[in-house]
C-alpha cells in the first residue's frame, strides 16, 4: 500500500498549483506529530505539585497524568474508576507516599504491578522534619538543634508534650511530615529522582529529561531566593495555620508558624482544641489566621472572633490551581504573598 501511494502522492503535486503543496504537507507533518506523542510513556501523578515539577520535566516528551485533581484533597480522596484505568495503563507512577496518599496504598499494590513506581519520600538528599504532635507550636526564636528524619540538623522547635484529641492522636510517633514540597531545595530532590526514574523507563527521551531538570533546577534557585525576599518583613510575626502543613516552607524562610486548628485535616477539631488555640492567639499576639479552600472556614472565623487576628488563605496542596509545569511556582509564591499581605496589613 505505501509502494503504491508514493508515486500517486508525487503525480498529485505536479498537477497541483505551487501555493497548494504545503497544505498537502500538513497531514504528513500532523500524523508524525501524532506517533511522536504516541512514543510517550504513560506517567501518572498523585498531586498537582508532583505533577507540576513531572510535567516540567517531560515537556517535549509528554504531558503526566493526574489523580488527585481540582479542589479535592490527598487527606479524604477517594479513586475513581478513571484513576484505576489510569494506573493500570502506566508505565511510571510517581507520588509522595503512604504517609500522604494512604488512599494508593492498595490500589498501587492491585493496579501499578506492570509499572515503575517512585515513592519520592524515599528521594537521597530529601530534609525530613518529625511529625509535630497537638495544635500548638512553642516559638522557633533560640530553639535548639535536633536531627531530623533524614539526618540532617535543623533549627527548629519540638511541640510540647499535651493532651489532645484522641480522633487526631493517631499518628506515628516515628512519622515524619509529609508536605515535603513546601521546601523548594525538597522540590529539587525530587526532581532528581523524577528525572532518573524517567531516564531508566524511556532512554530514547534521556536527553530532553535531562535538559528539562537543569532548567527545573535553576528555577528552584532563583524561586528559592525570591521567596526569601518576600516573606523578609513579616519573618517575626507569628500565625496560626488550619492544619500543621507549612513545617518545611517555615524552617526554609524562618518564619514563626505558632500553631494549627487542626493536626489531621480529615478530622474536625473538637471544642477542647478551639479554645486552645484561640488562646494562644491571644497570648502570642498572633496576627493572622490561615484558612485552606479545601476545609471548612467557619472554624477560622470562630477562632479569631473577639481578637484582633485577620484571616487570611492559604493552599498547600494548589487546590484553586489548574495543573501544569508552572503549577508549582504558582503555589510557592501564592503561600509567600498570602503570608506577607496578611502578615504587613496588621
Amino acid at each position: 500500500m505505501k509502494r503504491a501511494l508514493g508515486p500517486a502522492l508525487k503525480i498529485l503535486a505536479l498537477r497541483m498549483p505551487a501555493l497548494a503543496i504545503p497544505a498537502l504537507a500538513i497531514p504528513v507533518l500532523l500524523f508524525g506529530s501524532t506517533m511522536r506523542a504516541a512514543d510517550a510513556p504513560v506517567v501518572v501523578t498523585s498531586i498537582k505539585p508532583i505533577h507540576s515539577l513531572v510535567s516540567a520535566i517531560m515537556q517535549g516528551v509528554g504531558e503526566p497524568k493526574l489523580i488527585v485533581d481540582g479542589a479535592a484533597s490527598p487527606h479524604t480522596y477517594n479513586l475513581k474508576p478513571s484513576n484505576a484505568r489510569a494506573l493500570q495503563d502506566a508505565k511510571v507512577i510517581f507520588w509522595v507516599g503512604p504517609g500522604l496518599e494512604a488512599f494508593l496504598e492498595k490500589p498501587l499494590q492491585a493496579l501499578g504491578r506492570d509499572a515503575s513506581i517512585a515513592e519520592l519520600d524515599n528521594a537521597p538528599g530529601l530534609v525530613k522534619l518529625p511529625f509535630r504532635e497537638g495544635g500548638a507550636f512553642e516559638p522557633h526564636d533560640d530553639a535548639p538543634e535536633h536531627e531530623s528524619a533524614s539526618g540532617q540538623h535543623d533549627s527548629a522547635s519540638d511541640a510540647p508534650e499535651h493532651e489532645h484529641d484522641h480522633a487526631e492522636a493517631d499518628h506515628d510517633h516515628d512519622a515524619f511530615d509529609t508536605h515535603l514540597w513546601l521546601d523548594p531545595m525538597n522540590a529539587k530532590a525530587m526532581a532528581a529522582m523524577i528525572t532518573t526514574t524517567l531516564v531508566a523507563a524511556d532512554p530514547a527521551n534521556a536527553l530532553t529529561y535531562q535538559g528539562n531538570a537543569k532548567a527545573l533546577n535553576d528555577r528552584l534557585d532563583a524561586l528559592d531566593a525570591e521567596i526569601k525576599g518576600i516573606v523578609a518583613p513579616v519573618k517575626g510575626k507569628p500565625f496560626i495555620v488550619f492544619h500543621d502543613a507549612y513545617q518545611y516552607f517555615e524552617h526554609r524562610y524562618g518564619i514563626r508558624v505558632a500553631g494549627s486548628i487542626t493536626v489531621s485535616p480529615e478530622t474536625i477539631p473538637g471544642a477542647e482544641r478551639v479554645s486552645e488555640i484561640r488562646h494562644k492567639v491571644g497570648e502570642l499576639g498572633a496576627t493572622c489566621v490561615f484558612a485552606e479552600p479545601q476545609f471548612e472556614p467557619r472554624l477560622v472565623n470562630v477562632v479569631i472572633e473577639g481578637t484582633r487576628a485577620k484571616s487570611g488563605v492559604l493552599d498547600p496542596e494548589a487546590a484553586t490551581l489548574k495543573a501544569g509545569p508552572d503549577l508549582y511556582f504558582t503555589l510557592m509564591r501564592g503561600i509567600a504573598d498570602s503570608m506577607k499581605d496578611c502578615l504587613s496589613s496588621t
